[in-house]
């Protein structure tokens, strides 16, 4: 139950806007205190939803009490009383924070309504806090999942294409093998961009049918096609003001291509069986495992897309040519599976990381991070040579 604090020496007021207050807002708990100095150690243990207060008091004044409190609680809400001859320190309050001010004597009708207000007024401040620390924590959860781990040269210099390309618009083409870490680069860019605010929207070419691809990206109407049981928007629409990342490329369909071609020059999308045109503010990031070049000779993709495409391009190595980096991939990974799993984190000896650096990886990231799982699991602890050696057949 949330607490309301009284804090007035004349025992008489304090009683009546205890008897008053309590009839309107019997969901609320009620303190009273008999001066500011009081009224200060019960703010300084508890929290209250509001403080009503009288300004002359002995000990501390109303005035002296909202300004220590609001030092170290400034999410505290204040009405406070005040005398006829108070007016000008009560304007003083409310420029030091105060809601509101009540004149004595007290009109019972003005005073329950600024207190109902000024309880609306705080419970939404507090619920816009806590919505902020959670986005907050959502969002540092998030970059967490995406940052890349490692301090090699090849990683360095990715590292440095991303702060420089991130604070602009261009768009960026993203190569690599499969498992490398292209999505994290691509969350990399958007997340140090002035679009960080904005929505992240992922799109997988390569596991959408061709046939639908189309409605994925644009959107359709209802009746456009069997199934098409309501109007949809399409990700380029759901990702303005944002960025779209669409993941594997090389695999969409020539048809889609031309659209997305025309969505890039013109910044408009047309949802499938309508003629009306959107306007759209986005940013997209393309990612591939193919050599477009060679799919261009083969005459499976656009070479005017992969130009609008590739205004930067960024390469991701594959594990191999960082095998560096596997110390601290692995001591990430043992932290992040133990997290998930609830459990202490296992150790590696220094054997067992040089063992895995003598394999071949051709499943990159992905695939090591499947290893140390299965390590973690059937390894001793810590991990030997002897568990890579039992455990790990490549």
């Amino acid at each position: 139950m949330q607490k309301i604090l009284i804090v007035e020496d004349e025992k008489a007021i304090s009683g009546v806007l205890h008897s008053i207050l309590s009839d309107e807002l019997p969901d609320y708990h009620f303190e009273i205190a008999e001066d500011g100095l009081e009224g200060f150690k019960f703010l300084e243990k508890e929290d209250f939803a509001l403080v009503i207060s009288d300004i002359k008091m002995p000990k501390i004044s109303g005035t002296e009490l909202l300004k220590q409190t609001l030092q170290i609680k400034p999410e505290t809400t204040f009405v406070m009383i005040s005398g006829h001859a108070d007016i000008d320190t009560a304007v003083s309050c409310l420029k030091e924070g105060a809601y509101d001010f009540i004149s004595k004597p007290i009109d019972i009708n003005r005073l329950i309504t600024s207190v109902k207000n000024a309880l609306d007024k705080g419970n939404l401040q507090k619920a816009n806090t806590n919505l902020k620390q959670e986005n907050s924590q959502l969002k540092k959860k998030v970059n967490k999942k995406y940052q890349m781990i490692g301090d090699s040269s090849a990683l360095k210099r990715i590292q440095e294409i991303i702060d420089k390309v991130a604070p602009s618009d261009a768009r960026v083409l993203i190569t690599g093998p499969n498992g490398a870490g292209k999505e994290l680069v691509a969350h990399a860019i958007h997340s140090q961009s002035e679009r960080s605010r904005g929505p992240m929207v992922e799109v997988n070419c390569a596991a959408i049918p061709s046939e639908l691809i189309e409605s994925e990206l644009f959107g359709h109407v209802k009746g456009s096609f069997t199934g098409a049981i309501k109007d949809k928007s399409g990700k380029f629409e759901q990702a303005n003001g944002g960025t779209i990342f669409l993941d594997e490329i090389g695999d969409m369909s020539l048809v889609a291509q031309a659209k997305v071609l025309r969505a890039l020059q013109e910044s408009k999308v047309s949802p499938v069986g309508s003629d009306k045109e959107i306007k759209v503010d986005v940013r997209v990031i393309a990612a591939t495992n193919k050599n477009l070049a060679k799919e261009i000779e083969e005459g499976k993709f656009r070479e005017d897309l992969f130009h609008r495409l590739s205004v930067i391009e960024v390469n991701v190595p594959s594990l191999n040519d960082r095998k560096e980096d596997i110390p601290l991939l692995v001591e990430y990974f043992t932290q992040v599976i133990a997290n998930e799993n609830g459990s202490a984190p296992k150790k590696f000896d220094e054997k067992s990381i040089k063992a895995l650096q003598q394999f071949d990886w051709t499943g990159n990231i992905r695939e090591l991070r499947n290893v140390v799982e299965r390590l973690i699991i059937l390894g001793a602890d810590p991990v030997t040579a002897d568990d890579v050696s039992n455990f790990v057949k490549k």
